[in-house]
């Protein structure tokens, strides 16, 4: 399998999967032709997507949705909830496939679980993507690591997770007090030490993961090096190979 983050951030999220040789994008949260570029950059064609998962209906993971649809006759996979509150955002699609959480699906060669996450979306998902004996997470845009979110991740060999802030950062940082408390809440987004603490569990009970991307890190409240010490001090397997990802350019296709 490959994996590729686009692009994460509070300017525009998008991730390509690829197994079998069937491509995804998960979320599409730049304009149609930036993630059109962005693909390029990362040598993908964009005839090799054949959908488009959407986690949530914020604007940050839809504002391309749309245009990309129409313009490549590209099926959305997204949840009824999040379809009705993205709709604004969206438009008309030429092809809506209803997805829910725990109900597996197949999209070409790729076998499809949507899961639950904890964010202040009117219903959050998350995703494992697999082909045979390889499976991709993702897993952003959450507050609060859950029991099934950490079973569902354990299957994986490579993961987009979020690390959004760092607590003192947030603290001290320029939002109010009310975006600071929702940043922080089991509603809002993963600070460094839960994802890192994720990552160490995952690789301990399992022994499967390869590659960690670590996604949606903040330009106000974190910092790649704030980042890259807390993985430095957790002391990860060996093996277990972490890089970040960038709100201004595609990062590196990894392959699993």
């Amino acid at each position: 399998m490959l994996f590729c983050v686009l692009g994460s951030g509070s300017r525009g999220n998008s991730t390509y999967v690829e197994g079998d040789s069937t491509g995804v994008l998960i979320d599409a949260g730049f304009s149609g032709r930036e993630i059109e570029s962005r693909l390029a950059a990362a040598g993908v064609g964009v005839e090799r997507v054949s959908a488009i998962l959407v986690t949530h209906e914020h604007g940050d993971h839809v504002r391309g949705v749309g245009v990309l649809a129409r313009r490549h006759r590209l099926p959305v996979y997204i949840s009824a909830a999040t379809l009705a509150a993205a709709s604004g955002a969206i438009g008309k699609l030429p092809e809506v496939r209803e997805i829910s959480a725990g109900r597996s699906f197949s999209l070409g060669g790729l076998a499809v679980h949507p899961f639950s996450t904890s964010h202040d979306a009117v219903d959050p998902l998350g995703f494992v993507l697999s082909h045979g004996d390889r499976a991709v997470g993702y897993c952003t845009d959450t507050g609060h690591v859950s029991k099934l979110i950490r079973h569902r991740l354990a299957a994986c060999h490579g993961l987009v997770l979020e690390a959004n802030h760092d607590p003192v950062m947030l603290k001290n940082g320029p939002y109010s007090p009310a975006l600071k408390q929702r940043i922080a809440s089991r509603g809002g987004h993963l600070a460094n030490h839960d994802a890192v603490r994720l990552i160490c569990d995952l690789a301990a009970e399992e022994n499967r993961l390869v590659h960690v991307v670590l996604a949606h890190m903040s330009g106000e409240n974190n910092h790649p090096d704030a980042v890259m010490a807390c993985v430095r001090a957790a002391a990860l397997p060996e093996g277990v190979r972490v890089s970040l990802a960038h709100q201004d350019r595609a990062g590196e296709m990894i392959e699993i």
